[in-house]
This record gives structure tokens, C-alpha cells and sequence, in this order.
């Protein structure tokens, strides 16, 4: 039963994070299919800063993923009881797995798709590329292997 609460609130806080960027879309670009960055590109509307790739985005993304590993485990060692390596893992990527297709699922492919606040001007001619669901199933699969140095790390913080 905490486990379906605390996927219940992940979902619900994640849902939040993303209302929250849905206020101005371009913020949250290269989240998008990649024909519709690149129309955006052409309009001028990317900053190129914040393009993926260099030294500084894989830092910002590996400590993005160590921070989750952190709070993962304080979670699971508080809140579920974890003890163990491996059951504060296993648990913390079973949490992880179920908020990514949460987000795959439910977020992109129902919500991002078909809500035009997260339409980008003069990408509206764009429908195929927002209607995209491959490019939402290949994020999470890449999420799901994310998530397991999240899960590692996760299963560190139980165990110290």
C-alpha cells in the first residue's frame, strides 16, 4: 500500500513540474521530437546554451541523476523500510519505472500530444511531429536505463 501512495504522489508531483513548464514551452525544447526543435531552431527560438551535449550538460545531467539516487533512498530507507542494497534498488527503480511511463503514457502521449498549450508558434502546421508517440515510447525505454544508476545510488544511501 505505501508503495502505490508513493507512486501516487510522484506521479501527481511530476504532473505539477510539467503544468509548471507548460507555461512557456520552449523552456522544455529539447524535450520535443527532433523536427519540431529544428523548426524552432530556424525560428530563431533556441538558445543555443542550453543545445544538449558538452561537458557541462552531462555534469548537470549526471548530478541531476545522483540527486534522484539521493532522494530515492532516503525515501525508500524512510518511508518503505528498506534495509538492504538491493532492496532499496530494486524498489527505488520499481518507483522510477512506474513515474517514467507515467510520464510516456500518460503525459506525453495523451497530454503533450493533444494540448495545444504546449504548441509552439509557428510549429502548428506540425501535427505529425506532436502526434509522435514513437518518440515518447523511445524516451522512456531510454528513462528505464537511466534510472538504474539512479537506483544504484539509491541502494548506497540505504545501506550507509
Amino acid at each position: 500500500m505505501t508503495f502505490l501512495i508513493e507512486t501516487i504522489i510522484a506521479c501527481a508531483v511530476f504532473t505539477m513540474f510539467v503544468f509548471l513548464i507548460a507555461r512557456d514551452p520552449i523552456k522544455s525544447i529539447f524535450n520535443y521530437p527532433p523536427a519540431i526543435i529544428e523548426r524552432c531552431d530556424q525560428l530563431g527560438l533556441v538558445d543555443a546554451g542550453n543545445k544538449p551535449g558538452g561537458v557541462g550538460f552531462y555534469v548537470k545531467k549526471v548530478g541531476a541523476m545522483i540527486l534522484f539516487g539521493v532522494l530515492l533512498g532516503l525515501l525508500v530507507r524512510y518511508v518503505n523500510g528498506c534495509l538492504t542494497f538491493w532492496s532499496g534498488a530494486l524498489t527505488a527503480y520499481a518507483l522510477w519505472v512506474v513515474v517514467n511511463w507515467f510520464d510516456a503514457l500518460v503525459l506525453d502521449c495523451l497530454w503533450f500530444c493533444h494540448d495545444k498549450r504546449f504548441v509552439i508558434p509557428g510549429t502548428e502546421d506540425m501535427t505529425a511531429a506532436y502526434h509522435d508517440y514513437l518518440f515518447h515510447i523511445r524516451g522512456a525505454v531510454i528513462g528505464m536505463i537511466l534510472g538504474i544508476p539512479a537506483a544504484l545510488v539509491a541502494g548506497l544511501i540505504v545501506v550507509l
